[in-house]
């Protein structure tokens, strides 16, 4: 067997662990939409907030604060919606699986930062303190992204670092604490999920 046969083995066994333990059928495509649709719930908040509550960001009323929570729930289910479709349309198209033991594992290490965080950041809006919640949302976020790193396409630890740089800045200087998350979930989304397309979808 000569060295190229051999390290081409060597790669083909490679690529087959990878595909045993990480789930790799992720969308790009479905990130740069995410950010589409937070960019544009950001933009809903930004204008409620701004004409109805006084022309400040933390300054809410019942209604204004209640529909801000309703489009930011329609940002995430919309944002997972399409996820879901766009990875199983990628995975049918690659002949993998959409749920086995990866995909499970994927899911089990994204959730448990995700819904510890969700909870925290409702117990701080219960306490009226609206200047933490988007640092908060953006660390425990980019938690996730790094737990569940381990077991998909390892670049998505690295949006993971900038969602957490994002939410410690956000949290260090709450004033900036909307446009940071405008800029980690809109803007970061849409350059990450590109960058994935042509990298990893566009043969």
């Amino acid at each position: 067997m000569s060295n190229e046969d051999y390290l081409k083995d060597i790669s083909e066994i490679k690529n087959l662990m990878n595909k045993s333990s990480r789930f790799i059928s992720l969308s790009g495509l479905s990130g740069v939409l995410a950010g589409i649709y937070a960019l544009i719930g950001a933009a809903i908040a930004y204008w409620l907030v701004i004409n109805y509550s006084g022309g400040t960001l933390y300054i809410f009323h019942g209604w204004v604060f209640w529909t801000c929570m309703a489009v930011l729930l329609m940002v995430a289910l919309l944002s997972a919606v399409t996820g879901i479709m766009l990875t199983t349309r990628k995975a049918k198209k690659n002949n993998e699986k959409i749920w086995d033991n990866s995909s499970k594992r994927l899911l089990f290490n994204f959730l448990i930062p995700l819904v510890v965080g969700g909870i925290y950041c409702m117990i701080i809006l219960n306490q009226g303190r609206y200047g933490q919640t988007g640092g908060l949302m953006l660390i425990f976020y980019g938690l996730a992204l790094v737990s569940a790193s381990k077991y998909s396409i390892g670049d998505i630890k690295y949006l993971g670092y900038i969602q957490i740089i994002l939410g410690l800045i956000a949290s260090y200087s709450p004033g900036y604490g909307f446009w940071l998350w405008v800029i980690g979930f809109g803007i970061m989304h849409i350059v990450y999920g590109a960058w994935m397309h042509f990298k990893y979808d566009v043969k």
